[in-house]
């Protein structure tokens, strides 16, 4: 269900607004006051910038963030690759071997896995373009089931949008401390560090990695100002650092650079920042305060009025990465098949349930923590048993959804299936087309035939 509280415990509290410049300091006077590095920050701090996009995008585009830390970042050993045997999925291989096909796919739940932590229970499913360019995106499944200690991680080829499923995720970034819940997400922009603890136990999910710019909200045109996700309902953290002084603690820094894992040793917290401003930070967002609209007359509107956030390619229009969701919502329309048509899309659909039953498909193979992927032109719709219950229905206003909220990462890419998404992870379900299109009956009566 969704949260729709942003009532927490007392460790995590928050900035409210999009896009917005925020600043935060856990001790007062950490700031500096008219200028960004000067010679000497207060309390002995070093002064760090963290740029999100070149020094020279556009004034509206600029993302940065300027951090005041105990220790500069860049106080580690070399990095060392790790070797593929000491986690579960070989990114490096898995990314040069993605598999476009055009078969319509749809995977039975995956599983828990409580042996792992964060870092290598990342597993990549599908994906497109070359972090190396910073061209597309990737899309993994996480599983989880300890805490990270003493390690940071963060990735070097993109945004992480992350869609918890099960459990809660406890993250603590440079930047302060965020509690994602299922039915919220949350985005860890390139580049940030951080360490996820499970409060609750297992955790399992979906993620998409935006390698090319960074989410925005979508514009919205004709609806106006507001509807949607709403600017003021995102949350950014505030400063909340660890002071190791004295400490022995040698601590380990992940990074996800091109779809390989590396590691650094270092010997100080990696979460020392006492302050900082800026518009570049990780971010949630509760799905209950998703405001849908809809059509109050006749026909089913594109599912484009579900985004929440939009990954835009250089064409305006076009997304490298939709995140799109699908709320308890009411349906009016007259004279009208009030579930999605059958459609055939330039753009891929990858779709995963949170919880409940996504109505398009109730009853049949789409269940909590399963997946399914329509690429580029692939024919899909309502199964055969959902297409005759909506055809036969009586038309009056009903609420759809409820208990229940499935969602899309939709890009414009051609996605390829890794070999653990169509193998390793052995969850695809080889029957789909047979279970839900095939049934399909022929209800043309052709008036011309006698």
């Amino acid at each position: 269900m969704p949260v729709t509280n942003f009532s927490t415990p007392e460790k995590y509290t928050y900035q409210n607004g999009f896009g917005s410049y925020h600043e935060s300091e856990a001790i007062e006077g950490a700031l500096p006051i008219g200028q960004n590095s000067p010679q000497k920050p207060p309390y002995g701090l070093y002064a760090e910038k963290l740029s999100g996009t070149a020094f020279t995008a556009p004034r509206h585009e600029n993302q940065q963030t300027w951090m005041y830390r105990i220790i500069p970042s860049a106080a580690h050993e070399s990095f060392k690759e790790i070797d593929s045997a000491t986690y579960h999925t070989s990114l490096e291989k898995d990314a040069h071997t993605l598999r476009q096909i055009p078969n319509q796919l749809r995977w039975n739940p995956f599983d828990l896995d409580e042996n792992v932590d964060w870092v290598h229970g990342l597993h990549l499913v599908a994906g497109a373009g070359d972090p190396t360019t910073k061209s597309g995106l990737g899309i993994l499944l996480y599983a989880a089931g300890k805490d990270m200690r003493n390690e940071a991680f963060y990735s070097a080829d993109g945004d992480f949008l992350i869609v918890p499923q099960h459990g809660v995720l406890d993250i603590q970034t440079e930047l302060g401390k965020i509690l994602v819940r299922p039915n919220e997400i949350c985005v860890i922009p390139r580049g940030v560090r951080y360490r996820v603890t499970l409060p609750s136990g297992p955790v399992r999910g979906y993620i998409c990695e935006l390698y090319q710019g960074h989410y925005q909200l979508p514009e919205l045109g004709p609806i106006g100002s507001n509807c949607l996700a709403n600017a003021r309902d995102f949350q950014a953290p505030t400063a909340s650092f660890i002071d190791d002084e004295g400490s022995q603690t040698t601590w380990h820094l992940v990074s996800k650079f091109n779809n390989t894992l590396f590691s650094a040793a270092q010997s100080h917290t990696p979460f020392d920042v006492v302050a900082w401003h800026g518009n570049y930070y990780p971010y949630k967002y509760d799905l209950g305060r998703f405001n849908t609209i809809g059509s109050i007359s006749f026909d089913h509107p594109d599912p484009s009025i579900f985004t929440v956030l939009t990954g835009p390619s250089d064409h305006v229009g076009t997304a490298i990465a939709d995140f799109v969701i699908f709320p308890p919502r009411w349906l009016v329309a007259e004279n009208t098949f009030r579930p999605p048509w059958y459609h055939r899309n330039t753009m891929s659909e990858f779709m995963g349930l949170i919880a409940g039953d996504y109505d398009a498909k109730i009853g049949g193979g789409f269940k909590p923590a399963g997946a399914s992927l329509h690429n580029v032109m692939s024919a899909h719709g309502p199964d055969a048993s959902t297409h005759k219950g909506a055809s036969e229905a009586e038309l009056q206003p009903r609420k759809v959804g409820e208990g229940s909220m499935a969602f899309m990462f939709e890009s414009s890419l051609m996605v390829g299936v890794s070999e653990w998404g169509l193998k390793t992870c052995e969850k695809v379900q080889e029957d789909y087309n047979d279970e839900s299109w095939t049934p399909l009956k022929r209800n043309f009566v052709n008036p011309n035939k006698k």
